[in-house]
This record gives structure tokens, C-alpha cells and sequence, in this order.
């Protein structure tokens, strides 16, 4: 099982790796970071790379294909990427499943995959989907047909083991949830707009994603 997880300049860091971490134990797996260019990828804040494996032009098939995030400067520059969103489209048509995590969604919106599906992205980007043809949900996971879409950032642990789920079964998912000792329980209860404070969510719904 080959799973190619995307990398991109300003990639968010979580969005990849929590998908990483969960879905490589899948038997049989093969687990590899893919760019335009094999080599360091810098993320979102430029203060941590992952390396790509291998280049986009050497990768025709994957049975899982996983798009992480990004702040949305780093997100508009592959919207306008023809070579990036036609890759995506081509590993799409020979897929199994079809991923993204946080505005991961709008890059496959972008490239035409999420037309009148059900999906999610960031709370601050739900706009964005609806812009595509997408009907943007607030759950933490939407799959729809072959596509798995992931709320934010840390959402990715959650598709992950949902797929995995999928794949080799509850108890097999359970137990990767087991050995990553995946069991939040966060300090604060602001994880959502729904129960952060009003004050804070306005703020961002003003300001928008902070800068980076």
C-alpha cells in the first residue's frame, strides 16, 4: 500500500505528520513525503523541514494520497501551481482514497475533486470551500465517497485513524491509537468556535489566520 503524503513550501507541519504517524503502521504500508522536487520542504513558519522522497514527476500511483494545509499565502500560491493541481488530479483518478487536512481541502477543491461533496477545512476557511462548489461541513472528519476531509491541523490524527479504521479494521486503529497514546485531554476547552471565547473568535474571524 503505497501512501504519498504532499509536500509544499509553507506546508503546515501537524497536518502532515499527524497523518504520518497514524496511517504508516498499516500493514504493508509505504509511507513517503513527494514534492515538485525530492529534498528539504521548509513549512509554514520556516523553522522545520521534511524532506520529500520523491519528486511529483516519479510518482503515477498511490492508494492514498494525503494533502495537508497551510497558511492561506502559502495555499493561494499552489491554487495558481497548474503542474502541482494536475498532479493531484492524476493521482486522484488511479487513488483509493483521497485526503486532506485543514485547507488541504481547498487545494482539492482547486483542482476540481470535492465538486458538490461534502468536506471540511479550518473553521477560518469554511468560506473558501463554498467558493468551490463544496458544501463546507463543521465536523472533525467528513468522508464522502472515497474523500476524507480533516478539520484543523491536529484533526489529521483523527482522519488518520478514522482511515485506518476503514482499512484494517477497529481493532487494528484502536491499537494504533493505544501505542501513540492518542488521549486528549487538552488544558483549555478552546478548541472550537463553538466554545472558545466569543472575544477570541471574533478576533480571528476579524484578523484572519495569524501571520507567520
Amino acid at each position: 500500500m503505497r501512501i504519498a503524503i504532499v509536500l509544499y513550501p509553507g506546508f503546515t507541519a501537524l497536518d502532515a505528520v499527524g497523518p504520518y504517524e497514524t496511517l504508516s503502521p498499516l500493514p504493508g504500508a509505504e509511507t513517503f513525503f513527494v514534492a515538485e522536487e525530492p529534498g528539504p520542504v521548509v513549512n509554514d513558519s520556516g523553522s522545520l523541514m521534511l524532506v520529500a522522497q520523491k519528486s511529483m514527476s516519479q510518482v503515477e500511483q498511490a492508494d492514498i494520497l494525503v494533502v495537508p494545509g497551510g497558511m492561506p499565502e502559502y495555499i493561494d500560491v499552489q491554487v495558481k501551481n497548474e503542474f502541482f493541481l494536475a498532479w493531484l488530479r492524476a493521482i486522484d483518478a488511479v487513488s483509493t482514497w483521497t485526503t486532506s487536512v485543514c485547507m488541504g481541502s481547498v487545494l482539492l477543491g482547486a483542482a476540481g475533486l470535492l465538486k458538490d461533496r461534502r468536506a471540511t477545512t479550518h473553521w477560518l476557511a469554511m468560506d473558501r470551500l463554498a467558493a468551490l462548489g463544496i458544501e463546507p461541513t463543521g465536523e472533525r472528519v467528513v468522508a464522502d465517497g472515497k474523500y476524507m476531509t480533516a478539520a484543523g491541523v491536529s484533526s489529521g490524527i483523527d482522519m488518520g485513524l478514522t482511515l485506518v479504521g476503514r482499512i484494517a479494521g477497529e481493532g487494528f486503529a484502536q491499537a494504533v491509537q493505544l501505542l501513540t497514546e492518542y488521549d486528549p485531554q487538552p488544558p483549555y476547552d478552546a478548541g472550537s468556535p463553538a466554545k472558545a471565547p466569543a472575544a477570541l473568535v471574533a478576533k480571528f474571524r476579524e484578523e484572519g489566520f495569524p501571520q507567520r
